[in-house]
């Protein structure tokens, strides 16, 4: 009897031994806020599940004093962090705070700065250069040009004028502008970004920094410049990388802003980025397209199961959502045998349920027609004497028995 106990607990410490481990991979993360004329108390406890939820990172908050507080109480050690994400728009930080996050940065540490975060700090010039473009708090053309694109082209205008400004809230559509960056690299051209503010009028020293999308400012809004301003920046300072969206208004429960896939997904690449120099995580199936937002009020993506579930009572008048999460899918296992007859089997097994709607099995078989095997054919070959199904299991079968 003792012998088995003792070697329960030998594995169990294997068990905690082997969890310490995995944990270590993961890059640590602070997460400063505390003061904002944003909604901070929202939008932190999202941007900590986003993250640590690629198993990439593992998150922590640090909320500063309040507004008036004693901020030499504020003073984190940077060194034991790989990202540091900026929620932050208030009080200025001590000088030996800002000393040490400025040595952060300069010996190769990551940073994020989201939304609200590019209004701080409208006097500190290190942090601007940081930041790459800022808004309010009298920023104006001491600060450096405004960045836009005008007529497809990369403007600097030196121009006298505030910055900072935004229009009503609304979705509006995101440009990427460059394609190769491993941020952006297999994102679409252009895709659907959820309800936010649409910053504009963003100014600063742009130094070293790379505009990688943007979004029309247009009038009728209110507040449009009729240009396409930045919404997502890379910026190096000496060895540090900084990631800035100025996407991602929260709401009390994070809101379409923080739920849309773009903002999701764009956030977790552009950290592992700004960490190491590199992006390992794919393109999410469910990333939007220019046919509209792509929402995810759990900030998790949808399984595969959750997608069959939802496709067999598909109804092509109501939502083609989860038609395109399956052909997204189906496009990501290319080249990947197994995976595409994993999915084909999954495929059959509805078409010979009785539980899918006519609709659903007519978009199966228009899929199935051109990624399927001989796997599929004899459940096709049932749906023929289907009056409803002949047509397209007609179809199918024409294209797989070539």
């Amino acid at each position: 009897m003792m012998k088995k106990q003792y070697l329960l607990l030998i594995a169990a410490g294997l068990i905690t031994f082997i969890s310490a481990c995995k944990n270590e991979t993961a890059y640590k993360t602070l997460i400063i806020t505390g003061q904002n004329n944003h909604n901070w108390k929202a939008s932190s406890p999202v941007l900590k599940q986003i993250l640590d939820a690629t198993k990439l990172f593992t998150s922590e908050i640090m909320i500063t004093p309040e507004k008036g507080g004693d901020m030499k109480t504020f003073n984190p050690d940077f060194s034991k962090y790989k990202l540091v994400v900026l929620d932050y728009n208030g009080d200025s930080w001590s000088d030996k705070t800002n000393a040490a996050f400025l040595e952060y940065v300069k010996n190769g540490g990551g940073v994020v700065v989201y939304h609200a975060a590019d209004n701080s700090f409208p006097e500190w010039k290190e942090y601007n250069r940081i930041i790459g473009l800022g808004g309010w708090g009298n920023r104006n053309e001491k600060d450096g040009p405004y960045v836009y694109y005008k007529n497809n082209q990369l403007v600097t205008d030196t121009s006298a004028g505030p910055g900072g400004t935004h229009g009503k809230r609304r979705e509006f559509l995101v440009k990427t502008r460059i394609t190769d960056h491993p941020i952006t690299k297999g994102l679409p051209s252009r895709w659907m970004h959820g309800n936010d503010e649409l910053y504009s009028l963003l100014r600063g020293p742009a130094e070293n920094m790379q505009v990688l999308a943007t979004a029309f400012a247009d009038s009728t809004a209110g507040g449009g410049t009729m240009r396409d301003e930045p919404m997502l920046m890379v910026i190096n300072y000496e060895k540090g990388r900084i990631f800035h969206t100025a996407m991602g208004h929260a709401d009390e429960d994070g809101g379409p802003a923080m739920q849309c896939v773009g903002f999701i997904a764009t956030l977790q690449r552009g950290a592992e980025w700004a960490v190491t120099g590199d992006v390992t995580q794919p393109v999410p199936n469910d990333f939007p397209s220019v046919a509209g937002v792509v929402l995810r009020p759990g900030y998790t993506e949808i399984s595969l199961e959750e997608v069959f579930l939802k496709i067999e009572s598909y109804d092509i008048a109501k939502s083609t959502k989860y038609l395109s999460y399956l052909q997204s899918y189906i496009r990501n296992l290319a080249g990947d045998e197994k995976g595409l007859l994993d999915l084909e089997k999954m495929m059959v097994k509805v078409l010979s349920g009785d539980k899918a709607t006519v609709d659903a099995k007519k978009l199966l078989l228009r899929e199935l027609s051109w990624m399927g095997s001989d796997y599929s054919v004899p459940a096709i070959k049932n749906l023929v004497q289907d009056a409803e199904l002949k047509d397209e299991a007609e179809y199918a079968l024409a294209r797989l028995q070539k």
